[in-house]
């Protein structure tokens, strides 16, 4: 699947040079399908990232393959700032998970800028009778509980994972083809929890459809601050979040990598960004080049250790 989207700025002058010595658009590589939270963060960014720069940006979807399609695009697009990426997490866990990458999902790339810090959340249903992260786990030794996740690999079933080692309890991993479907299977009572991203549950939430019991970072969370911490609930160090940003080419202009990452937080102060970000249950963050290349490095050897002891790989 391929779809485009333009941002530009016909007939607006501004001081900002283009990215390349070129007419042709900056493309940003969306690895998933549109509809999304990596699909519309990165749309989001290059409407005002375009604004910003005054270039000409375009949006593409190279969905598949656990975005490996997408990922291997640009790792193999010439560093030269036409092309650039819409990062996500996977980038670390893809690392670990899949034996046969003609790329190296870590090496090859430049990190640009981590935009937004997405965490996630342990829900079951408001009428359960688990009330805490507590209970949860106090039930899951004396009976089978089955915990949903956006699918096979994803950041929420690695989390689950460590959850369960650290906890020392089994859990049945029910993984979905996208998050929606594990949230109608928990509210239709045939799931016991779903872990996923906070954006996706935040509004069943504050309707009280749903009930949080533990966000996985080590603060709580703007959108729903009344649901603590996995610390907080006794797991100590256990503080995980994705994060949404821009990646660009292995050997891009460290000058250019700059300019782009003081673009992304010019982009962050925007307040209609901010409000979006803060309706999907996303955190902004504006971090330097060098805080996402060693976040991409530190959560890579997490997941892979976790990889491991589960016997999880993708081929």
């Amino acid at each position: 699947m391929l779809r485009r989207h333009f941002f530009a700025l016909p007939g607006i002058a501004l001081a900002a040079p283009a990215l390349a010595q070129s007419d042709r658009a900056v493309r940003l590589v969306v690895p998933v399908a549109p509809g999304g939270s990596q699909d519309i963060v990165g749309r989001l960014i290059a409407r005002h990232l375009a604004a910003v720069l005054g270039q000409q940006i375009v949006v593409e979807n190279h969905p598949g393959a656990g975005s490996n399609i997408g990922y291997e695009l640009v790792a193999r697009a010439r560093p030269d700032g036409q092309t650039l990426l819409a990062g996500s997490d996977s980038l670390s866990i893809n690392k670990g998970l899949f034996r046969r990458l003609s790329f190296d999902p870590v090496e090859d790339f430049a990190p640009v800028a981590q935009a937004t810090s997405v965490p996630q959340i342990l829900v079951v249903k408001a009428d359960s009778p688990v009330a805490s992260f507590t209970d949860f786990v106090a039930r899951s030794r004396t009976e089978q509980v089955a915990v949903g996740t956006p699918g096979n690999g994803s950041l929420a079933h690695l989390l689950i994972e460590l959850i369960q080692q650290a906890t020392e309890t089994r859990w049945t991993h029910a993984p979905y083809r996208g998050g929606a479907l594990a949230v109608n299977d928990l509210l239709g009572g045939s799931l016991q929890g779903v872990m996923i991203n906070i954006g996706a549950v935040t509004q069943h939430v504050q309707s009280g459809r749903l009930r949080g019991l533990a966000v996985s970072t080590g603060t709580r969370t703007t959108a729903l601050p009344e649901v603590p911490t996995l610390i907080e609930s006794g797991l100590a160090g256990v503080d995980v979040a994705g994060w949404h940003g821009l990646v660009a080419p292995k050997g891009t202009d460290p000058a250019l990598v700059t300019r782009l990452n003081q673009a992304v937080g010019e982009v962050l102060k925007i307040t209609e960004v901010r409000d979006r970000l803060s309706a999907l249950g996303i955190e902004p963050v504006d971090a330097s080049p060098q805080v996402l290349a060693a976040k991409i490095r530190d959560d890579a050897a997490r997941w892979a250790t976790v990889i491991q002891r589960t016997g999880m790989q993708a081929d």
